[in-house]
């Protein structure tokens, strides 16, 4: 019911007492509703107002007697302290009901439920946006890149390029953390990371990306796919990645508002400074960083500084003993001989995977397969090109018999194409310490016979073997370049030059 202007309150208690007109007639005479009289006219019996009315008594009196002392009682309540009740709604398993009680149980005659949620909202809505969301201590991480980007200039070449700017966000206590990159690319998206949570001093329990390739393959709203290296860092760290909505940016917008204060109260500030390193530009970021998080907020007398150690600090998660090492992850199908092939070098894996498309795991020193996440061998990495790390146990004798009969069959073609190619195909074998070794590349030699004609490999193998030659890329250099009709011709000697100083062939008789 909405409230009367104060001049009407009085004509209707005059035209109602003085005049006996009904509800109907004042309302069509004041152009209000039959409902608004009806409230007045109760508001005045509950006030004790009669008419007429007491002399000296003005409209703004009138008015307040009729609507103001419901909200009068109200305000004689001790009221909470929002701040407070805003900081400890943020720490797990806290609720607005378990305040309520605690404020109750300190001020019996304090605010009902209802009213103290309602007075908690109002409280809230008059907060900067960012700190409308509750979000408890140490439960979430967002992340993403600026938008701006960081100049720095080559010393040597003189050529500039550009940085990548992370970020990275508390969520409950919004403390910030922010480095330059080379790249938004996987290696430099994990290396920030694992610097932020070691900046934190540990991890939260959710992660809260945007939907960069880096970090999703697949974009999806209920069920993204998350890149295979960046799933093993978090299982590493034992956090979860849950990715933002495409299109959602309320789902992250805290990465958003820390984004936006790092582009203009960091970014901006060095726009016109010039850097001659990554390195330059993350101490100038560190050096500004320091200032955002210890300043207070504009409407909370405390800093993020303040709020990460009190509330999110405590609740984060430890960090694990070792750093994650990131490792490149690829897949490849297992070949016929059982090798799989990473960098121009072959590695066995066991038999029964043949033809089975696996998971590479790559690292400066090893070089790990899986299949359905289970690991099924395990080779240190070689550098070696076109080179073999093989493992007897993964060559079982049933499968041996199986592998020499599919390398009889090709033995049997590359002999149909001439005794050249087939000698050289013993002979690669019998180069290798495992004779399976050199079945991949007795099956491409056949392949060579297919791609540039039998008598051409025939003729190939021919030069090979009259220089030694056991390898099949020989074989291939050979095709390519055409070189398989130049004869191997005994250079012609010349005429020796007669001169005191030569001795002669009779100096040796």
């Amino acid at each position: 019911m909405s409230r009367l202007s104060m001049h009407k309150i009085s004509e209707i208690l005059r035209q109602r007492f003085e005049l006996n007109c009904n509800y109907r007639d004042i309302a069509r005479s004041l152009n209000i509703s039959v409902g608004t009289i009806s409230d007045c006219l109760s508001r005045a019996r509950v006030a004790g107002l009669t008419w007429p009315l007491p002399e000296g008594l003005s409209e703004q009196d009138l008015y307040d007697r009729l609507y103001l002392p419901v909200s009068s009682k109200v305000s004689e309540r001790p009221l909470p302290d929002w701040e407070y009740i805003s900081k400890e709604l943020r720490k797990k398993g806290m609720t607005l009901l378990l305040l309520w009680r605690e404020y109750r149980d300190t001020h019996p005659n304090g605010l009902g439920y209802s009213r103290f949620c309602q007075q908690h909202a109002a409280h809230s809505s008059k907060l900067s946006p960012v700190m409308r969301q509750i979000h408890k201590a140490g439960e979430k991480i967002f992340v993403d890149y600026a938008g701006m980007k960081a100049e720095w200039i080559n010393t040597i070449t003189g050529e500039i390029h550009e940085a990548e700017i992370f970020v990275g966000c508390l969520g409950a206590s919004q403390y910030i953390f922010a480095e330059a990159t080379a790249t938004q690319q996987l290696p430099d998206w994990i290396a920030s990371h694992t610097r932020m949570f070691e900046f934190f001093g540990g991890v939260s329990t959710l992660l809260i990306p945007d939907n960069l390739k880096s970090g999703v393959t697949k974009a999806h709203r209920y069920d993204p796919d998350i890149n295979t290296n960046y799933q093993h860092f978090s299982e590493h760290y034992g956090i979860a990645i849950v990715p933002a909505r495409t299109y959602t940016p309320t789902d992250k917008a805290k990465a958003e508002s820390a984004v936006s204060i790092v582009e203009r109260q960091i970014l901006a500030v060095l726009r016109h400074r010039t850097f001659t390193s990554i390195g330059e530009i993350n101490q100038a970021i560190k050096e500004l960083l320091v200032l955002i998080n210890n300043k207070p907020f504009q409407k909370m007398q405390v800093s993020r500084r303040e709020l990460f150690e009190t509330l999110d600090k405590p609740a984060l998660k430890l960090l694990p003993p070792r750093r994650y090492q990131y490792k490149e992850w690829k897949k490849a199908k297992v070949h016929m001989d059982y090798h799989v092939s990473f960098d121009h070098h072959f590695y066995s894996v066991p038999y029964q995977y043949i033809h089975k498309t696996i998971a590479l795991c790559i690292s400066g020193r090893t070089v790990e397969f899986y299949y359905e996440d289970q690991r099924i061998a395990l080779h240190e990495r070689s550098y070696k090109k076109y080179g073999y790390s093989t493992l007897e146990d993964h060559m079982p004798k049933a499968h041996q018999e199986y592998a020499k009969y599919s390398i009889t069959v090709v033995m049997e073609s590359l002999k149909k194409i001439g005794s050249n190619a087939h000698t050289f195909a013993e002979r690669m074998m019998a180069s290798k310490r495992f004779a399976p070794q050199a079945y991949r590349a007795c099956y491409g030699l056949l392949r060579l016979g297919d791609r540039y004609g039998a008598e051409r490999l025939e003729k190939a193998c021919f030069k090979a073997l009259g220089v030694d030659a056991t390898r099949y890329q020989q074989i291939e250099l050979i095709l390519k370049n055409k070189l398989e009709e130049e004869h191997n011709q005994e250079p012609e000697h010349e005429s020796l030059i007669v001169h005191r100083n030569i001795r002669g062939p009779d100096y040796f008789n």
